[in-house]
């Protein structure tokens, strides 16, 4: 029985980033060997245990055979005899095909180390194509080292291309494509998620909402980039910028315009009602994803509001105060700061204004702690009661804000 380190591990060594999980593979033995070591099962669908002292994953090496359509369709081998290279064959990506003995030493039977250092994401066998999960998976890569100079080989692109038009992109769960997506928000260059599902043609049939604004024009006077679909993947590259990690933003800065690609012909290159058309097919986009209720209310704020934010200086009273409550930030602090960010990647999301400030966030921000000032208890010992309460904190919330907005015209250095 021999152990090998694996995957993400060994990549990330070599690539000199900090390593978090450490998975390994076990070559000769069987589940009864592992369960006599004190190893936890923990694998459903083929043998993975937890070591009992560290907690991390080892699994016995295998095999896969295709027997059906989609992520499911598998029969696994776990034999002893099932060697280390005939399980690294069986991952996706020669770069995540490499093992690393006890001694140290690299086993790389797919030139996976020489990838890293070119830069190349290339399928390891053309058992790739039996998975479709991998299209998402290599997409997530894209987006994670495109930062860092990668591109993915021809061969592998024009490999998905066939699995789409195989029909295998159709079979994808909804969770596996949320969890991935969900990963890919979260990189460095979203980006190149996008551009990669829409290379190989996925775009469309997982997400068509967000496919279906490319080539959608806008005007030039404020979107220099014209394309909306060019723009959407410069604002989720600003919200990865100005909110690293943050999945939850990325999501707002995926969905914030999916109304214009249902703009009438005859009102291009302008998008009148654009915050308004796009819930429907933000809520459709959510539904099928079974995206998590918290993003779906954010994104949706987004959507419907980030017009409001942009026009922040030009905005009454009463309308800031709505814009509070339609945010439900009384209730919900956290849901401005989060709100403003996804704005400002917007403002920032497009052609020559990455570096922009946005005064905006600043201003409304300013604004709100205003409006929490009133407090509900002064009106209270006043003898308030019922809807009388809540128009009278209503009301003084707004004449905060109002005070706010005059302070702020007369020393606007924010």
């Amino acid at each position: 029985m021999k152990t090998y380190l694996v995957g993400g591990a060994v990549r990330d060594r070599l690539l000199g980033l900090t390593v978090k999980d450490r998975d390994y593979v076990v070559v000769g033995a069987t589940p009864d060997d592992l369960l006599h070591a004190g190893f936890k099962p923990v694998g459903r669908e083929f043998p993975v245990f937890l070591h009992p002292q560290t907690g991390e994953e080892y699994a016995l090496a295998r095999t896969e055979r295709k027997t059906g359509r989609g992520y499911h369709g598998f029969a696994f081998d776990t034999d002893p005899s099932v060697t280390l290279e005939d399980d690294l064959r069986r991952r996706d990506l020669t770069i995540n095909a490499i093992a690393q003995d006890e001694n140290g030493t690299l086993i790389d039977p797919f030139a996976g180390a020489a990838d890293l250092r070119k830069g190349v994401l290339r399928h390891v066998s053309p058992a790739f194509a039996e998975d479709p999960v991998r299209i998402l998976r290599v997409a997530r890569f894209a987006a994670r080292y495109a930062s860092r100079g990668f591109a993915i080989a021809a061969r592998t692109i024009e490999l998905m291309r066939v699995m789409v038009r195989d029909g295998e992109a159709d079979h994808l769960v909804p969770e596996r494509v949320w969890a991935e997506t969900r990963k890919a928000l979260a990189e460095r260059t979203p980006s190149a998620f996008l551009h990669a599902l829409r290379e190989c043609g996925a775009l469309a049939r997982i997400m068509p909402e967000v496919d279906a604004l490319y080539g959608v024009p806008q005007r030039a006077d404020f979107h220099p980039e014209i394309d909306t679909g060019a723009h959407v993947e410069m604002v989720l590259d600003a919200a990865a910028h100005i909110a690293p990690g943050d999945a939850l933003i990325g999501w707002c800065a995926l969905t914030h315009d999916l109304g214009k690609a249902l703009t009438p012909a005859a009102e291009l290159p302008s998008h009148p009602r654009h915050e308004q058309r796009g819930l429907t097919p933000l809520r459709a986009l959510g539904a099928r994803l079974k995206v998590p209720t918290e993003y779906t209310a954010l994104a949706e704020c987004v959507c419907r509001l980030h017009l409001l934010a942009h026009t922040a200086f030009e905005l009454r009273p009463k309308t800031v105060l709505e814009l509070f409550e339609k945010l439900d930030a009384f209730r919900q602090p956290r849901r401005l700061p989060q709100f403003l960010l996804a704005c400002a990647a917007d403002k920032r999301g497009r052609k020559g204004m990455a570096d922009s400030d946005y005064p905006q966030a600043r201003y409304l921000t300013e604004l709100f702690h205003a409006a929490i000032e009133p407090k509900a208890q002064a009106l209270l010992d006043a003898g308030l009661r019922g809807p009388e309460l809540g128009k009278a904190l209503r009301e003084a919330r707004r004449k905060a804000i109002a005070a706010a907005i005059r302070a702020h015209k007369k020393n606007p250095a924010v």
